[in-house]
């Protein structure tokens, strides 16, 4: 191939090459030609050769020899070369590179240049790969063309002033006067790249906001502007007079209108009318409709207007759009915690949003149901979320079961009502439910003395339908081995009575030690339930002893212990055999709310791991019978932060709250408390369990503390999923209520 080909007959060979190793071998041929023509001195094709060499470069092959020869193109008074020339170097240039510094003064030269189409190079240019050095050169020429009377050139300017201020945010105080001039403008171009820059200069700087909160009323006359418009080809969208601008007016406002009444009455008018003139059956609709909601919910905006903007949401969640659909949940989430009412009536649809094939969309109508779950609507919804239990991805069962879980503690009708409810979720989905779901379940039916016969026969009833779930075989196994009495003594008054024999229990508890899909705990469950049943019946005491003797030579060590040790009962300490073996006492509930917990199993007191939602946190005291605010934790964007009241000598009662300032939403906090024997601690219900972005709401939490020791803290673990990923830290706390501060 002739090295003067054009760079069609150049990208015509690439393509037709067969294989890569030939592709490689026509660009190296090519490119070794094109290095030599950069070396002759009267080239009359340089712009051709730099063309075919960036054509090159998007096929991915090394172009750098090319650098010098933009720079030198560049300088060139061609306009054909110019443009090739700044082509090149906004591919192959970046700030890192040394070349990039000896374009500064052609940029420089261009933006003064008679001709607005070169000027147009320069500022595209530097808005591209501009350094730090070369914006704060340059600044004062954007600046002056800023003002310029030429249209084309302003936009291009405004544009250009963003990307300086993204790389010199002290910059921004030199354009502010120009970019509020520009809102007189009357083309759309300047407007928007005004607007743009307005956003930018707001979003860095605080006194900027305030002095920009007085063209509130210009923006408005703006927005009503296009809204009433009539029927423009230049600007017109689907219908839509010119959405673009309407889209970036609207963060404009949503920016100005945030915790500032007089801002936000301003615009409250315009809001309403762009909410209800907007067309919502083509998507560029629906995307104005959509700022214009985030608007109305981020400013000080009066309760009809919300109640407007849920509405859009709710139709949002109508449209065959499964992404519209899917911003509507995201949104509805965020307002959930302030806007409660007005999200409930939509529950119909979000909960019809549960059968979407839609993945995504399932997730997010799952957080959404668990939100909206309240002591009014207990019973509906728990049927609701227990129905798309049992057809749900296995991905989402671990999230549905722990947040069915979470709803049940919190707002059951009854105890009756709360057991079902967690045994159909065991009888469902045992093997996805964490593992303190089990000790959690135990502990509620021991409080429920009145249920302990009505528990004790569904268990068993479920044993002999099915022992693949885990967790639902250990509890019953408990159970039984707690209430044998009672199932054997077949009077309920809550259930038909079944008479039950004592073979049939033995053989029950048989069948789930000898299967092949219990694990090693819950044959610790059988066998301790075979052992207590001893007590609790006359006739079949030696079948069990036989049962606990073949377990003594049992491979699995811990079973083997506990089979040993249940022999010894039976013969050296038969006398202590009823007393060891009576019915354990009634459980105290130190920490309300665990079923949503993780426990680590630490060996001082245990590790409470609790969801937000039944969260704690041991911080320092504050002085005695005063309330002190303490920043505890504060680390990318995620804040936690305490006030505690002095309630007795030993007693402290703490309000924490989180907070998130990033601006992507938090999921999924978690915080793990290791604490002494001696700290008793009682969490009440928090009010919720996500952190949306940019502190747009609160989780607050409740925590009383009894340390009559005043003894300190080891640590406590903080972990959230966000934007995907998952975070975890650990917060050092020195000292309990009354001696020295956290540490982090």
């Amino acid at each position: 191939m002739s090295p003067s080909v054009p760079l069609q007959e150049m990208i015509r060979a690439i393509r037709s090459a067969r294989t890569q190793c030939e592709e490689r071998g026509v660009i190296q041929r090519e490119c070794a030609a094109i290095r030599a023509q950069f070396r002759q001195s009267d080239n009359g094709g340089r712009s051709h050769n730099l063309a075919k060499l960036l054509y090159v470069h998007m096929l991915g092959y090394p172009a750098h020899f090319g650098q010098m020869e933009c720079v030198r193109m560049i300088a060139s008074p061609r306009y054909s070369e110019k443009r090739v020339g700044y082509l090149g170097a906004m591919m192959l240039l970046d700030e890192k590179q040394d070349a990039s510094l000896l374009i500064t003064n052609s940029i420089k030269n261009d933006l003064s240049h008679s001709n607005q189409y070169v000027q147009s190079l320069a500022l595209c240019t530097l808005a591209c790969m501009g350094s730090a050095e070369m914006c704060r050169d340059l600044a004062p020429e954007i600046d002056r063309l800023l003002r310029a009377s030429n249209s084309y050139i302003k936009k291009k300017a405004a544009l250009c002033a963003v990307h300086i201020v993204r790389k010199v945010h002290d910059l921004g105080e030199m354009f502010a006067p120009a970019a509020r001039s520009l809102l007189s403008e009357k083309n759309h171009g300047v407007l928007h790249g005004a607007v743009v820059l307005i956003t930018e200069l707001c979003e860095r700087n605080l006194e900027t906001l305030e002095k920009f909160r007085k063209a509130v009323p210009d923006l408005v006359q703006i927005m009503k502007g296009l809204v009433i418009s009539g029927y423009s080809p230049e600007h017109d969208v689907a219908g839509i007079s010119d959405p673009f601008l309407q889209v970036r007016i609207l963060r404009l406002l949503r920016i100005l209108g945030h915790n500032n009444e007089a801002a936000s009455d301003a615009m409250n008018d315009l809001l309403a009318q762009v909410a209800t003139n907007t067309d919502s059956t083509k998507t560029v609709g629906n995307a104005v409709l959509y700022e214009t909601v985030l608007t109305v919910l981020d400013i000080k905006s009066e309760s009809g207007l919300r109640v407007l903007a849920v509405n859009i949401l709710g139709r949002f969640l109508l449209n065959n759009d499964r992404n519209i659909r899917y911003i509507a949940m995201i949104s509805l989430q965020k307002i959930v915690g302030t806007d409660h009412n007005a999200v409930q009536r939509h529950r119909g649809t979000i909960v019809d949003c549960l059968k979407d094939q839609d993945a995504s969309v399932k997730r997010r109508a799952l957080d959404l149901s668990l939100a909206l779950v309240s002591a009014s609507n207990i019973r509906s919804m728990m049927k609701e979320l227990l129905i798309f239990l049992s057809s749900c991805p296995l991905e989402l069962r671990s999230q549905a079961a722990s947040g069915i879980f979470i709803a049940a503690e919190r707002y059951a009708p009854s105890q009756r009502w709360h057991i079902d409810t967690i045994l159909h979720v065991l009888t469902t989905a045992g093997g996805d439910v964490r593992d303190e779901t089990v000790p959690n379940l135990i502990q509620l039916i021991t409080n429920a003395s009145e249920l302990h016969c009505y528990t004790v026969h569904k268990l068993y009833r479920a044993l002999l339908t099915d022992i693949s779930q885990q967790s639902l075989v250990q509890v019953a196994c408990w159970c039984i081995g707690e209430y044998g009495d009672l199932l054997l003594r077949g009077e309920c008054q809550e259930t038909e009575p079944v008479q039950v024999h004592e073979d049939d229990v033995l053989d029950a508890l048989e069948t789930v030690l000898q299967s092949h899909m219990s694990s090693p705990a819950t044959r610790g469950f059988a066998l301790t339930a075979t052992m207590k049943l001893s007590t609790r019946i006359t006739d079949n005491v030696d079948r069990i002893r036989s049962i606990v003797s073949i377990y003594g030579s049992c491979i699995d060590v811990e079973l083997q212990q506990r089979a040993v040790e249940y022999n010894a009962l039976f013969k050296k300490y038969d006398h202590m055999r009823a007393a060891v073996l009576e019915r354990m006492p009634v459980i105290e509930k130190t920490a309300p709310g665990q079923t949503n917990g993780e426990s680590t199993g630490e060996p001082i007191k245990d590790i409470q791991s609790v969801k937000v939602k039944q969260g704690e946190l041991l911080l320092p005291q504050p002085p005695a019978n005063q309330v002190h605010d303490t920043n505890v934790y504060e680390k990318d964007g995620v804040t936690l932060t305490m006030s505690c009241e002095k309630q007795s000598a030993t007693g402290l009662t703490v309000t924490l709250t989180a907070s998130n300032s990033t601006e992507s939403d938090i999921s999924s906090l978690t915080l793990q408390a290791a604490v002494p024997k001696s700290v008793q601690l009682h969490m009440k219900a928090p009010s919720g369990d996500s952190l949306p972005a940019r502190g747009a709401a609160k989780v607050t939490q409740m925590v009383v503390l009894n340390n009559p020791n005043k003894v300190g803290l080891t640590r406590i673990r903080i972990s959230y999923s966000s934007q995907g990923s998952a975070f975890q830290d650990t917060i050092q706390i020195d000292a309990f209520p009354g001696l020295s501060a956290a540490g982090h």
